[in-house]
Formats: C-alpha cells, structure tokens, sequence
C-alpha cells in the first residue's frame, strides 16, 4: 500500500522551531521529486518547496526562504522539513507530496497532513 505519512507537528511558540517529518511506505521516493505543501484555515493550499530526486536542486516559496529547510534521506525513504524562526503565520496543515513523471505516466502521492500551530 503507498503511503506518506507525516509526522512532528505541534504547537510551538513565535520564532520556535520545529521539524516535520514525511515516511514514504510502498513505494521509493528516491526517483520522485518531494514538495512540501501548506493550507491555512480559510486559505488555498500553497507550495513550501521543492526539492528534486537526488537533491540537487531545491526552492523554496519567497515567504519562508532562510527560515525552513527540506532534505531528503532516500535510503531511508524520508524527507524533512526544517522550520525556523517559525511565524504565527506559518500556522497550517503541512502536507508532503511526491511525483514522478515518466514517458507513459505520472505517479502522485499525497500525505494526509499534519498541523502547525504557531501560537504564544
């Protein structure tokens, strides 16, 4: 069964910091480009950033450039995200989202999310 879960969200006090976490199951990420995804009460889903298959290339939405980070393990199936510095604002569903585009097909996979919460 493919799956991504995500995992490490919380409730974390303005300029905190937080790591979340997306486990890939029943398929390998290591051909697939990662992106993390954020919805907001209210808001439509934006893209976090990117990061390619081997790593190579990565970017990031202009509002959370120099405070979160993406990495990938693919030997572990794994990608993270880094957050820093974190902003009430930044409060939303984080999602992780690969895919893989080949000459016959398009591979997709969703996470379910898991909540962010900035707060003091």
């Amino acid at each position: 069964q493919v799956q991504l879960v995500e995992s490490g969200g919380g409730l974390v006090q303005p300029g905190g910091t937080l790591r979340v976490t997306c486990a890939a199951s029943g398929f390998t990420i290591s051909t697939y480009t990662m992106r993390w995804y954020r919805q907001a009460p209210g808001k439509e889903r934006e893209l976090v950033g990117t990061i390619t298959s081997t790593g190579g290339s990565i970017g990031y939405t202009d509002s959370v450039k120099g405070r979160f980070t993406i990495s990938r393990d693919n030997a572990k199936n794994t990608v993270y995200l880094q957050m820093n510095s974190l902003k009430p604002e930044d409060t939303a569903v984080y999602y992780c989202h690969a895919r893989r585009v080949s000459a016959d097909r398009t591979n997709e996979y969703w996470g379910q999310g898991t909540q962010v919460t900035v707060s003091s």
